[in-house]
């Protein structure tokens, strides 16, 4: 299923009229369209072995465990793997220690991914992060592109901080310059980011910012 932002949607009616850095990207972009149906487990598998690489090392890696799976990245299919498999997929050891762990999780019912939906943000960090591999990073990429909660800032991502640090020419971008700056995007924090993703992807980012130009 796909969801619309649009100068009509109340995040977006609320963030243009607080910041007016960000109304000039969201004009520019116009309407974003995203997906709201990721599959959380398969969505976890990528985030992790994306951690610490660039993303498109990390999809190339992630393509290769799919076909592994054979073209779909599920607890059963990953349960089949070794840990020499997903080594081979050029997984680290490491990781795909926490893959296996994950999956051996998910395949006893220790975590119940289905029942993410009815948790609280904080209640979905703290049941994510209890498991190796998934830290607080990972934990914020499932409220944000999988549950689609709306008010999430993704201060520990490197592509928000470089999109963040171009919009507003900070020098500053830890987390709490970051959060101080974006209070007046609450209650609508993830359509902002997910504006200033769409912002980078688009290469907006290759010219300085200029707010009246």
């Amino acid at each position: 299923m796909k969801k619309t932002l649009t100068n009509t949607s109340p995040a977006i009616r609320h963030l243009m009229e607080r910041d007016r850095r960000l109304a000039k990207v969201i004009r520019r972009i116009g309407p974003l369209t995203y997906d709201t149906d990721r599959e959380p487990y398969a969505f976890l598998v990528h985030e992790i072995i994306e951690q610490m690489l660039s993303i498109r090392a990390g999809w190339t890696i992630y393509g290769r465990v799919e076909a592994l799976c054979g073209g779909a990245v599920t607890p059963e299919a990953m349960a089949r793997l070794t840990e020499d498999d997903l080594r081979a997929a050029g997984v680290s050891r490491r990781k795909a220690s926490y893959l296996l762990g994950l999956t051996e999780a998910v395949r006893s019912g220790a975590l119940d991914l289905s029942a993410l939906p009815a948790m609280t943000d904080e209640e979905v960090k703290r049941t994510l992060t209890a498991f190796r591999g998934v830290g607080s990073w990972t934990a914020k990429m499932v409220l944000l592109f999988v549950l689609d909660r709306p008010d999430i800032l993704p201060v520990e991502d490197a592509a928000f901080l470089q999109a963040w640090q171009w919009l507003y020419k900070s020098p500053d971008r830890s987390a709490a310059a970051v959060e101080k700056k974006c209070r007046k995007w609450r209650p609508y924090s993830s359509a902002a980011a997910r504006y200033l993703y769409r912002a980078r992807d688009l290469g907006f980012l290759r010219e300085p910012f200029h707010l009246y130009k």
